[in-house]
């Protein structure tokens, strides 16, 4: 593991990161997901694409990297471009599970791999809908503290800053995003995906002129079981 510092508009941060294949003249970083950190992406995918060099990065506020700040998603997006201008890398390929799916998209890479990634909005369950409701109501009261009971899973145990970045990138629809995007895109996802619906990957295949989706019998993680075929479907279809 290592990390690198860099500042942004003021606001310092130090990126944790480790590098797989440091040899390799071809770049391929690897964006995880929210609440989740660079050590499950690199478990899983280290030991396929030898010819590549891996980069694993933790986005701030996850793993081994700190903050303090609140952010959105294009801040998560500069922030990841600048480290990587830091490697030096190219950016020929970058892959995304879930949150990291949509600043995978914003990088704008010369080939984007997305694993069931965020990035459409779906309609909320109804229990989520009355959580939401009591929690503005509470909030109107003066009763905040007493929301942190209607938060989500993902962020229950986070700093305060980190759950109004969560608030600021939740609702985001990058719809556009999808259908701007002009280079080769492979789509994965788990069929029985609950955190973003097989629809949710269908819709963004549909976006994105030049992709190609393919799905798996799995849920939001069924890249760990398939692996082997995502790697080998990579290799077979980036440009």
């Amino acid at each position: 593991m290592a990390t690198k510092s860099l500042t942004i508009n003021n606001k310092f941060f130090e990126i944790s990161y480790e590098i797989v294949n440091p040899t390799a003249t071809k770049d391929m970083v690897f964006l995880h997901g929210w609440g989740s950190n660079k050590d499950i992406m690199k478990n899983i995918f280290s030991p396929y694409l030898k010819n590549f060099r891996h980069i694993y990065i933790d986005f701030p506020g996850f793993g081994k990297s700190k903050n303090e700040y609140v952010l959105n998603t294009n801040d998560y997006a500069n922030i990841t471009n600048e480290f990587l201008k830091l490697l030096n890398s190219s950016k020929d390929v970058i892959v995304g599970h879930s949150y990291g799916g949509k600043i995978a998209t914003l990088l704008n890479p010369k080939n984007l791999v997305l694993l069931s990634s965020a990035g459409i909005l779906e309609e909320k369950p109804f229990d989520v809908k009355i959580k939401i409701f009591f929690a503005k109501v509470l909030n109107f009261l003066g009763l905040k503290n007493l929301t942190k009971r209607f938060r989500s899973k993902d962020v229950n145990t986070m700093s305060e800053n980190m759950y109004a970045t969560f608030k600021n990138v939740v609702n985001e629809d990058l719809s556009s995003s999808f259908s701007n995007f002009s280079n080769n895109a492979l789509i994965f996802w788990g069929e029985k995906d609950s955190a973003t619906s097989l629809e949710s990957g269908k819709k963004i295949a549909n976006l994105i002129k030049k992709s190609t989706f393919i799905s798996y019998d799995g849920d939001h993680f069924f890249f760990a079981k398939n692996a082997k075929d995502i790697t080998t479907r990579i290799e077979n279809g980036i440009c």
